[in-house]
């Protein structure tokens, strides 16, 4: 069995829902040496999340965005962590709810995913920053 394993880091986003399964991509190209396996991706943060879906329409992505400000609402009276401001504790809570790491198949050197998915970078902070990243591969 291979196991490869890289850290790198994404570039700085805006708040939002981004793909970013080329960007991941791009910096493991050893993953055309897998033929059977598993890619986990997971960020190093606390603050932002990882999650799987539609990699098509991007007003997916704007809804997302809509129904977790709705579902956590940044009322800095709800909160005790509010030392960097009022995205912060929602950010942790958001993170918390989507995870921080996806785990996809790789099959003949490539993701195995569904025709309409993709790997979002779910930024909650206003102003994230890069996000450092490290991805595993797993195979034969």
């Amino acid at each position: 069995m291979t196991v490869f394993q890289k850290e790198f880091s994404l570039s700085p986003k805006p708040r939002g829902f981004h793909l970013v399964t080329k960007e991941i991509l791009q910096q493991v190209p050893e993953i055309t040496e897998i033929k059977s396996g598993i890619m986990q991706v997971f960020i190093q943060h606390t603050s932002a999340g990882l999650t799987i879906n539609e990699n098509a329409d991007p007003t997916v992505r704007e809804d997302f965005e809509t129904f977790f400000n709705r579902t956590v609402p940044e009322d800095m009276s709800l909160y005790k962590h509010t030392y960097e401001g009022a995205d912060d504790m929602t950010s942790h809570i958001k993170s918390s709810l989507l995870g921080s790491s996806v785990s996809l198949p790789v099959t003949n050197g490539r993701l195995n995913l569904g025709t309409w998915q993709g790997i979002y970078l779910c930024e909650h902070r206003n102003y994230g920053g890069s996000r450092k990243i490290v991805v595993t591969l797993m195979g034969n």
